[in-house]
């Protein structure tokens, strides 16, 4: 006789995992959805990440795009009246998600995979013969620094925020760093960037590192780098930073944008390895307990909503008994949202492909003086592509007013395993960035 099981799929954490949810129950699956916060449905991203950061960021570039020397008069952010209008939008997406999740069970409470096919959600026990965990990610806070949710905050403080500091700091110079200095500064806080390295993004074309660095000081950036914490206090007279270099600075705002960790509290099960990395998982998302998936932020892979949605989806198809095409993380677009110019990458890189002993072409499309780009913010802009010996489109790097949109261009390159003569022939308009692409697909 088969073993009974209360649903056919226990999803964990109500991220972007209810997207699969969704698609098994309208399969025919009978799932249910666990999630401490009903009300948070969507995830991180949503609530207190890419949705309200960009929108923020979308209002800080007004104000810093209306102080071109043609245009007169001073406008500011109201954070009042942001904050009031971020709330609406994410209670509108919200209950959109809530009504896309009918038919599929919400339970609400704190999950726990306590016994294979086994989650704990307050004092019940309920059964699954799957079971996909997506319980994100949480702030890192370095040891040594004293977070108080007031003085010394995260991204989640600044994101809530009903008026802004004169003044602050931001230690990290990741995707939250650059993107919450880059508001700060553009907002008119007086901003000050700390982290760890020399360059910034010391991964990215040395072109584009060198740009950003120069992007940074124009919004009124102080950048500080190799300035490693030893430690950070909130104190009267404000928060006490000591380097490790034995330097000391004080400032009333302190930002702790040192990434993100994942949130592997769920497992609390032997059967499910967690590594230093996060869950452990094999290339199809499964944990070392068949039949139990890790998807998002937890397992450690990629710290992306788009990549979270994409493995969920393709954990639900191998569950439905189909073959699903395994997902190339190379191919996922990744970005930062920088001000004016954003950066934006997918396949390969020039580090990657020198560090595995590649040969390859590179095509470096500067945007300084271009008629268009200096009159829409792109001035520093840097488009950088790349083929292999064969000439097929591999990667690209994009440093330029929305990147993020434009990379889309080079990711169908991949999808469709183009080679740059083929790439080059589309005809795109004049006068946009995309034309720099099509010239850049051309000197490949």
């Amino acid at each position: 006789m088969a073993e009974m099981y209360d649903y056919d799929i226990l999803f964990v954490g109500g991220g972007l995992n209810y997207a699969g949810a969704v698609v098994a129950t309208k399969a025919g699956l009978k799932c249910a959805l666990v999630e401490k916060n009903p009300a948070h449905l969507g995830g991180t991203c949503l609530h207190n990440g890419c949705i309200p950061s960009k929108m923020y960021l979308a209002a800080a570039n007004a104000v810093r795009a209306a102080k071109k020397p043609w245009l007169e008069g001073d406008i500011f952010i109201n954070m009042n009246a942001l904050d009031e209008a971020k709330e609406r939008l994410l209670a509108r997406a919200t209950t959109a998600i809530a009504r896309q999740c009918e038919g599929v069970a919400i339970l609400e409470g704190e999950g726990a995979l306590v016994a294979p096919h086994t989650v704990e959600v307050g004092d019940k026990r309920i059964t699954g013969r799957y079971v996909v965990l997506g319980t994100g990610s949480r702030p890192f806070i370095p040891a040594g620094i004293e977070y108080d949710g007031q003085s010394v905050i995260t991204s989640d403080e600044v994101l809530n925020m009903t008026s802004l500091p004169k003044k602050a700091a931001v230690y990290g110079a990741g995707a939250i760093g650059l993107e919450m200095a880059s508001f700060f500064a553009a907002a008119g806080v007086e901003t000050e960037l700390f982290w760890r390295k020399e360059a910034l993004l010391p991964k990215a074309h040395p072109m584009i590192s060198q740009n950003l660095a120069e992007q940074m000081k124009a919004l009124g950036v102080a950048l500080n780098p190799g300035r490693a914490f030893e430690s950070a206090k909130p104190t009267k007279r404000g928060v006490h930073i000591r380097f490790a270099d034995g330097g000391e600075h004080y400032v009333p705002t302190l930002l702790v944008a040192t990434g993100r960790r994942p949130d592997t509290a769920a497992v609390r099960t032997d059967a499910v390895q967690v590594g230093k990395k996060g869950i452990v998982t094999d290339d199809h998302f499964e944990t070392t307990c068949p039949g139990h998936y890790a998807v998002g932020d937890c397992n450690g892979k990629l710290q992306l909503a788009h990549a979270a949605r994409a493995e969920v989806l393709y954990v639900v198809k191998r569950i439905l008994g189909q073959e699903p095409e395994p997902l190339d993380f190379a191919r996922v677009v990744k970005f930062i949202h920088a001000l004016p110019c954003s950066y934006a990458t997918v396949g390969l890189t020039r580090q990657e492909m020198e560090a595995r002993g590649m040969k390859y072409k590179e095509s470096v499309v500067p945007l300084r003086g271009l008629p268009f780009p200096q009159t829409h913010d792109g001035d520093l802009g840097v488009m950088v592509l790349y083929a292999d010996e064969e000439g097929f489109v591999v990667g690209g790097e994009l440093f330029c007013p929305g990147a993020e949109e434009l990379i889309a261009a080079v990711a169908m390159a991949l999808a469709g395993e183009l080679d740059a003569a083929t790439a080059s022939r589309t005809i795109l308009a004049h006068p946009t960035f995309s034309e720099s692409l099509e010239r850049g697909f051309s000197k490949l």
